[in-house]
This record gives C-alpha cells, structure tokens and sequence, in this order.
C-alpha cells in the first residue's frame, strides 16, 4: 500500500483536480439518492386510486427524475472531463519525474540495467498511476457517499434492511483483501518476464543490422514469444484464482440479497411497507449492490497499482549518489592541469585502479595505452565524475573536482567517443546539442574546423538533412566528423578523446584526424589511443596495467624501453596473425 500513498504524495500538485472531481462525484451520489424517493411519491400518489390522485403531483415527479437525470449527465461529464485532465497530467508528472531521475543515477547503475527495462518500468509504471488515479477520483468517492446516503436513507425506513446491507460490505472486504497477496505475486512474475522481453526487443530492433546479418531473426523472435508464452502460463492461473475467488464472494453476496429482497417482500405483503416504500427499499438496495459487485473492479485495480509500480518505484528510490556537494563553486579553469593523485576505484567490490597518479599538462596530449579492461575509460569516466573513486583526489587547477558542482565540470570537458553517439534529428541539431543556443555562423563554423561542412553541403538538405537514429543515414566518418563538430562548439579547454578513427577506412581516418588535430590544438587533451601512428604523436604515453601504471614517458623514451609501449612497436614490425592478435588485446589497431 505505501505505492499508493506514495502516488497521492508525489501528485500534490493536482489536488485542484482531485476536489473538483470530487464535488462532482458527491453531488453525482446525491443526485442518484433523489430518483428512489421521487419513485416512491409518485407511485404513493397512483396507489390512491383513481378521483383521488393528483395527477400535477405525479407529472411534477416525473418534471423532477428528469431533471435529476440532466443533472447527473452534466456533472459526470464535468467529472470526467476533470478526470482526463487529471490522468494526462499525472502522465506528465511522473514521466517527467522519472526521466528527470534516470539523468540524475550513477552511470553504475546504467551499466547493471537494460534500457527496455528502464523504459518498460515507466511506461507500465505510470500507464497504472494514470488509470488507477483516475479510476479511484472516478469512482471511489461516488460509491463511498451514495453507499452512505443510500443507508441512512434506507434506515429511516427500515433499520434491519440497512444493518443487512452494511454488514455486505466487511464480508466482501475480507473476501477480496485475503485473495490479493496470491494475485500479485503472480503478477510480480508476469512483469520479470516482460522487462527481459522488452530489453531484449529494444537491443535487437537498435542493432537491427545486426541481427539481420546474421540471420537471426527467427531466434530472436522466439526469444521474444518464449517469454511472453511464460506470461501466457503465469497469467492462467492468476485469472483462474481471481475470478473463482470472484465467483465465492458474489455468490455470498447473492445469498445475503436473497434474504434481504425476502425481508422486503414479505413485510409489504404483511402491509408493514406500502407499495412505494418496497419500491424505494429495492431501488436503494440495488443502489447499494452497484458499489459492492464494483469494489471487485478496484481492488482488481488496486492491485495491478500496487504490482506495476513498484519497480516504478525502486527505480525512484535508487540513490542519485554522484551529486554536488553543499556549497559546491563552479570550476574556474585557467591552464587546463588535470591530476590524478593515488586515485584507488573498484567497480562492485572488483578492484579496476590502483594508486593511479599522473598529470596532464596544460596544452598537451597524454595517451592512455594498456590491455581492454586495464580501466583506461574508466579514467576518463572519474575525470567526468561519471564514476568516483574510493581514495584519491582529481584536482583541475588545483580544486578538487569533488568539491565544485557537476555542471560546472562537464561543461569544462569535451567529449569526443569512439562512437559518434548521434541522435535522431538533422545535422545541425547534432552539432548544436554541444549549445542549443549557438547561431547558424557558429554551427557551420565549428562544422568547418571539423572538417565537415564540405560533405554537408552536397547533401539535398543540407544541415537541416534529417540523419535517423543514432545516425545511420550517415558513413562512420561523416558521423566522426560531426561528433568533432559538436565538440568544437562546446569549446571546452579539456577534453577527452576516445580516439575516433580506429574502425574508419584510410581516407576517412584522414579526413576524422584532420579534425581531431585542429580540435587538440591549445587543449588538455586525454587520448585512450587505438592506433599506434596517433600515439606517436602526444606529449606523454601512460601504459597501464594490473589496475597501476607500468610506465610514464615520451613516445621516445618508452621505444627504448622493455614496456608495453616497446612491446606494441614490436607487434606491429611483425605483420602476422599472432601479433595481430596481441594488438587487440590492447584496443589496438595495426
């Protein structure tokens, strides 16, 4: 239950919504109480015979169930009009809220959890809130104050046909709540098996290339239709044990009414209830049996809330971790010297570095060289604060990156990723995602200085050309290139360079580096190098490896020395499959 408190809390904002539905809802009950007592004063009339009825009272009766019935047809539409307002903003609420969340976790807790898992948490998460909230301001509060009405009203007749319908309502109740533990936990395996399903199908259809290259369509279909045949299974017997518990409880209820309608019946025949009384007491009976024979429908909704939000909800209570601290200044960069000192980090208890310390120099290239694995991008992820270390200070002119605030500190640093990282959209809103802001001049010279704005200009569209997702309208180098692009208009002073032109061919790779130069040019620059021809270049060549530095030096002196560095020179003199192999090992390209 504390899901549906927790909804309630989260959705304070809407409560103008939550008391207009309501003041609808309560007049509608009351309205619906007005009809069974008009009923009765007309037939009381007629039942005076003929010459003695009063046939203006008995259409003024009639006037009054009609205008009963306007009545009811206008506020149940005001309510649910509230009612749709109401959901589709609870739908922006938490969607936003969730979104907002994600952004903020640890990248940990991304590199755990598949995104169709994150993506099929909300929209099941929320998809309930939405309908559960909409289906308790809808309803709940009706049944609630016509139920109430409904029984005092009934007890002014007759207090044993009221005590017989209250007491439907603790025996329904204990029927249903004793059903509802069962029903979830079905339903908590119902939701395992969908996530895997919804991952799985999100994986395939983003590398669709893939999946079709290799001919795996079939199995990845039946993948996908395995999981959801075990829905299929769990999902029998959850409906066969809600709807047989569904069958005792009316059954009950049915027994409970028969006396009820017995009671009202035999009195009337025995002349304690006129004709029009017994009609009021069945007409407000079944009133009464409505909200009851309903109450299936919400604790039915109840449950699916509280069942489909709580991953919902574990996602909302995972702790943002990596935040700014009280007080946390902005990042003043002046020179651009970065230093790791004694930096210690392990990723789930497996330790990745140790005692890591080094610096970078302002206005130099420093290349991160060791075996896949050996914590390279994980370096340049600690100098994002994407990760923090156990031990150890990052310090960027001398402040501690710990101690300024997350913003300042990214929009210091430059990214340019082995994979270009594209989003759907055109080509100048790619570039412009490094400053939303920046005008067409800066967008198309920043495309220039990387080398980019020749090809754009022979596309149809030009910079408005739409690219798809994750650019694949685009070559591996045209997209390099405007991932170049976009770095330039951040114009960060540091960045970080996982180097681009690894996987491209030799004329793209020369046209991406031509880019890559003039994007390093007056930066402090950190290189996790992939090409033995790009690391020849840098000032300063950190080898890593067991999680320490082996070694620190000039590309010069390292040659000449029996590292990681010589060893990979070696390699490459020998151009045959087992050196081939060797350079792989350390994300290297021959």
């Amino acid at each position: 239950m504390k899901q549906l408190f927790r909804i309630f809390k989260f959705s304070k904002s809407l409560w103008p919504y939550y008391l207009g539905i309501s003041l609808s809802t309560i007049l509608l009950a009351g309205l619906s109480q007005l009809q069974p007592l008009f009923t009765k004063g007309a037939i009381d009339q007629i039942s005076k015979g003929l010459g003695h009825s009063d046939v203006k009272i008995v259409a003024l009766f009639a006037v009054l169930i009609f205008v009963t019935d306007v009545a009811q047809t206008l506020f149940s539409n005001i309510g649910g009009y509230l009612g749709d307002m109401m959901s589709v903003k609870l739908q922006r609420f938490f969607s936003v809220h969730y979104y907002q969340h994600l952004l903020e976790l640890p990248q940990s807790y991304f590199d755990k959890e598949l995104s169709g898992k994150i993506i099929n948490r909300m929209s099941r998460g929320i998809s309930q809130i939405s309908n559960f909230t909409q289906t308790l301001s809808n309803n709940f509060l009706q049944f609630i104050f016509s139920t109430v009405f409904s029984l005092i009203i009934v007890a002014l007749y007759s207090w044993q046909v009221a005590l017989m319908l209250f007491a439907l309502f603790p025996i329904f109740i204990l029927f249903t709540t004793k059903s509802s533990k069962k029903w979830q936990g079905y339903q908590k395996e119902i939701n395992a098996e969908q996530d895997i399903a919804g991952g799985r199908f999100n994986e395939a259809i983003g590398q669709v290339r893939v999946v079709k290259s290799f001919v795996r369509e079939l199995s990845e279909i039946a993948f996908f239709s395995k999981r959801f045949d075990k829905v299929v299974k769990t999902t029998s017997p959850q409906s066969k044990y809600w709807h047989r518990q569904d069958v005792y409880r009316r059954l009950v209820l049915n027994t409970i009414f028969l006396g009820i309608f017995s009671y009202i019946f035999i009195e009337t025949a025995n002349g304690h209830f006129s004709i029009g009384t017994m009609v009021l007491l069945v007409q407000y009976a079944m009133l009464v049996r409505i909200p009851i024979f309903t109450i299936s429908f919400l604790v039915d909704q109840t449950q699916r809330a509280i069942a489909n939000t709580t991953d919902y909800f574990a996602v909302m209570d995972e702790e943002v971790g990596i935040k700014d601290i009280y007080g946390a200044k902005s990042l003043v960069v002046k020179d651009a010297l970065i230093e790791f000192d004694n930096i210690n980090f392990a990723y789930n208890k497996n330790p990745v570095l140790s005692g890591i310390s080094f610096s970078v120099e302002p206005d130099s290239k420093v290349a991160l060289v060791g075996e896949s694995g050996e914590g390279k991008t994980t370096i340049t992820s600690l100098l994002l604060r994407l990760y923090e270390p156990q031990n150890g200070v990052i310090e960027i002119d001398g402040q501690n990156i710990n101690n300024v605030s997350l913003v300042s500190l990214r929009s210091s640093i430059g990214v340019v990723f082995q994979e270009a990282s594209l989003f759907s959209g055109t080509i100048r809103e790619n570039i412009a995602y490094a400053n939303p802001e920046a005008s067409d001049e800066e967008v198309i010279r920043a495309a220039k200085s990387a080398n980019a704005d020749e090809f754009i200009n022979k596309l149809d569209q030009g910079y408005e050309t739409e690219i798809g997702e994750r650019g694949l309208k685009l070559s591996g180098g045209q997209k390099q290139r405007i991932a170049i692009a976009r770095a330039f208009l951040k114009n960060a002073q540091i960045l970080i360079l996982d180097e681009a032109t690894s996987s491209l061919d030799s004329k793209s790779e020369r046209m991406v580096q031509v880019g890559l130069d003039r994007l390093m040019k007056g930066r402090s620059t950190l290189i996790i190098a992939h090409r033995l021809s790009t690391i020849k270049h840098v000032d300063k060549i950190i080898t890593l490896k067991n999680g320490n530095i082996d070694e620190i030096g000039t590309p010069s002196e390292l040659a000449s020395t029996s590292g990681i560095y010589a060893e990979l020179l070696k390699l490459q003199q020998n151009d045959n499959n087992t050196s081939k192999k060797k350079l792989t090992k350390y994300d290297i390209s021959s």
